[in-house]
């Protein structure tokens, strides 16, 4: 996964971060306002608050447009990505948070967070383009292990297998056209969708309540955990 988002950020890392911009002329201002509106947006349905003097994980965090307000908002932020490209690119964009570390994850876990050092972990548009499910629940695990007791998570998955599939014709067209935007027949784009009853067991094996789902049947489903005591 981490050479195709390679790919995907030297490309027009902005459009596949945020695929309402024009992939022919990317609105940079737009793009970073529209960070801070799909924060709001995403705390608010997923009934997540943000501790002011606490500790955030953000999985999957790109250049950086959803780490910037998380830093205004919290005392330190963790934030992985698989992407090599993707957080060169945040670390030269926002050079000057001091309270942000940057960790090139390792695709299945969430391996450089200490056991219980967050408040609050977030993930959005990121696990549904995960193809293998198995993943996405191994990081849910992963979220309760890094999460402090009482800790709060809240990330969105798909939970619509109809919109992974894509018909082989399509595929190929897609990988053979000249222009455009690439790589969205691959498996990292297309990704899959995770099973509720599969992401209660991996919560609890997790060590976490599952508080909160939203959009249940749909691509944007979010989900609110909490940590249990040890």
């Amino acid at each position: 996964m981490g050479r195709f988002w390679d790919e995907r950020a030297a490309e027009n890392a902005l459009y596949f971060i945020d695929n309402n911009a024009s992939y022919e002329d990317t609105d940079e201002e737009r793009f970073w306002a529209g960070g801070r509106t799909t924060l709001d947006k995403f705390l608010e349905l997923s009934g997540v608050d943000l501790p002011a003097g606490g500790v955030a994980v953000e999985i999957g965090c790109g250049v950086g447009r959803l780490t910037r307000p998380l830093a205004e908002r919290t005392a330190f932020v963790h934030a992985v990505d698989v992407s090599e490209r993707m957080l060169a690119l945040a670390r030269d964009r926002h050079a000057e948070l001091e309270n942000v570390e940057w960790i090139h994850g390792d695709g299945t876990s969430l391996a450089g967070v200490g056991d219980g050092v967050a408040d609050v972990c977030i993930s959005q548009i990121v696990f549904q383009h995960i193809p293998d499910p198995a993943i996405t629940l191994g990081y849910v695990r992963e979220i309760g292990r890094v999460l402090a007791d009482g800790g709060v998570a809240g990330f969105q998955v798909s939970n619509d297998p109809k919109i992974h599939a894509m018909p082989f014709r399509e595929r190929m067209k897609m990988k053979l056209r000249r222009h455009g935007p690439r790589g969205q027949g691959d498996a990292p784009w297309l990704g899959s969708a995770v099973e509720l009853d599969d992401l209660r067991t991996a919560a609890a094996e997790g060590g976490m309540d599952i508080e909160n789902v939203y959009g249940e049947g749909t691509q944007f489903c979010l989900v609110r955990t909490r940590r249990l005591p040890r």
